[in-house]
């Protein structure tokens, strides 16, 4: 049986006990835990790099062209302003011939557009009309006899993005008119692409004349050029994906599947023991897993073959009185000798009571296990139990019954620090009252069984001393086997089932304890008595 180990507050937990829950703990002391973090964590770190690393390159480029048509915008405004406006009568004005001249010498980006606009937002000059550019397109498939040339027109949906890149371009001029101050930024042009555009206005003095607005495209080939970029980082967090779930599956699914058809074959076959993989040098979880597996079924198999040797005992041990009853009986019936007679029935009377006996011995002893896994363990005060079973035993002997009664005496060394242990109160109760029992029933007539407790390095020393005939040293540790008697000369033939000894040492052990028995000598070396001691950890409460 597993001794209860305390949680982190001291208490020992139960099933129906909850303690404070904690929201989150890295698994520190778990390998699985950590490698399925990690893989996923890792993945998903690799494609927000790239996002992040990708978008950064986008925004500078993107800052870059600004920067350049911002520069190259205000030189060409700067030089409009000084040789195409003027100062007239009552206020400036703007020469629409010399700023479109001005604008074709100066201008000579071919992959870019420069466009002047007055105050009113009319169109002055266009880099794409004065540098002599031919707009073109291919050209609808021919019309079939009787069609009309509404093929020729923008769709509904053509028209309205075309209208929004319209009203984009000139609520960019309105702002730039508006306000004085150079206005940025990206937008769709009229021909549906995506441009960066800067408009910078054209002041004499306060007065803005005009706005010369500048536009780049290739920003969809650079959002398409990242998507491109963006791809071998998709591609190696799915590599990192795709090998974490291989792992993850040959690390934990299959071998949790071999070891479910490990369980599913003992269940289906009848067998006791189960054939594990070999799974024990892993040192994670699942290697845990396998080894408390082989361990369990180990403790299962043990326990099963315990379970069918007792019943061969039981069945032993159940069958010498009855054949002893049966061969009472028949011998009755021959028998007319009163006194003779009377022997044979003190024999049946004998064996009716050692039969008894085994019987509640052996039931005791088959719902030990379920009693111990019932009672939870609590903080016992181990002084304060044994002065009550010695005097419950003081009890039962009567001013009449004194002579020749065996008595009962306990003796606690140093009872000053609590002596407390974590145990069934029941089950330990259970060991010191088969312990004195024993010792009352091998101590001669005026004998006194002695109790004594002391401590030392942790632990309580509990012993039980009786003045009887002692225990062959052969026999030091057999006594506690079960159904094993010894029965001195004089003493009376199945006093003793032989299952209390047993029984004490099982809860004992149980308990975390350990059980010895051992001769106690007189001052000329012979053999004064027995000893019997009980070692159990002591708690602080």
């Amino acid at each position: 049986m597993a001794k209860p180990e305390p949680d982190s507050q001291g208490a020992v937990g139960s099933p129906g006990e909850t303690g404070p829950r904690r929201r989150f703990a890295w698994p520190r002391g778990s390998r699985l835990g950590r490698l399925i973090i990690t893989l996923n964590v890792l993945a998903l770190a690799i494609v927000i790099v790239g996002a992040l690393v990708l978008n950064e390159l986008r925004s500078g480029l993107v800052n870059a062209r600004i920067d350049s048509l911002t520069t190259q915008g205000q030189l060409i405004a700067k030089v409009i302003n000084e040789l195409a406006t003027s100062q007239g009568d009552t206020e400036p004005t703007l020469d629409a011939a010399a700023a479109s001249q001005i604008l074709q010498v100066l201008f000579i980006q071919h992959s870019q557009r420069a466009r002047l606009f007055d105050a009113q937002g009319k169109v002055l000059a266009d880099s794409f009309v004065v540098a002599d550019r031919v707009d073109w397109k291919v050209l609808p498939p021919a019309r079939k006899p009787g069609q009309n040339n509404d093929g020729d027109r923008l769709g509904p949906r053509e028209e309205a993005k075309a209208e929004a890149a319209r009203q984009a371009l000139t609520s960019e001029i309105a702002q730039a008119t508006r306000t004085g101050r150079p206005v940025t930024g990206m937008r769709v042009s009229e021909d549906g692409e995506r441009v960066v555009s800067v408009s910078i206005p054209i002041q004499r003095v306060q007065a803005v004349l005009g706005v010369l607005t500048l536009e780049a495209g290739g920003v969809d080939e650079i959002i398409s050029a990242e998507r491109k970029a963006l791809l071998p980082f998709i591609v190696v967090a799915m590599i990192a994906i795709i090998i974490s779930s291989v792992l993850l599956h040959r690390l934990i699914a299959v071998p949790v599947l071999r070891l479910a058809r490990a369980a599913d074959h003992v269940r289906l076959q009848g067998a006791r023991a189960i054939s594990l993989p070999d799974l024990s040098e892993r040192r994670d979880e699942v290697g845990d897993l396998s080894r408390s597996l082989e361990d369990m079924t180990h403790s299962l198999s043990e326990r099963m073959d315990a379970i069918e040797r007792f019943a061969a005992d039981v069945a032993h041990e159940i069958k010498n009185p009855l054949t002893s009853i049966r061969s009472a009986i028949e011998t009755l019936d021959l028998v007319t000798d009163p006194a003779a007679r009377a022997r044979l029935l003190a024999i049946l009377q004998n064996d009716v009571n050692r039969l008894d006996r085994l019987v509640t011995d052996i039931s005791n002893a088959s719902r030990l296990d379920a009693e111990l896994s019932r009672e939870h363990p609590k903080v016992l005060d181990l002084s304060r139990l044994l002065t009550e079973i010695a005097s419950l035993y003081e009890a039962q002997l009567r001013p009449g019954d004194a002579p020749g009664s065996v008595r009962v005496g306990l003796r606690i060394t140093d009872p000053s620090p609590p002596s407390t242990i974590l145990a069934r109160e029941t089950p330990i109760g259970q060991v010191f009252r088969n312990l004195i029992d024993n010792a009352r029933s091998f101590s001669p007539a005026d004998g006194e069984v002695r109790i004594q407790m002391a401590r030392t390095r942790g632990h309580l020393l509990i012993s039980v001393e009786d003045d009887g005939p002692g225990i062959p040293p052969d026999n030091l540790e057999t006594i506690f086997e079960r159904f094993y008697t010894s029965r001195p000369k004089g003493r009376a033939f199945g006093g003793n089932s032989g299952l209390g000894l047993s029984i004490a040492r099982q809860i004992v052990e149980a308990h975390g304890g350990t059980i010895r028995a051992e001769n106690r000598m007189d001052v000329a070396g012979a053999i004064a008595g027995a000893r019997f001691v009980v070692e159990l950890p002591s708690v602080h409460e």
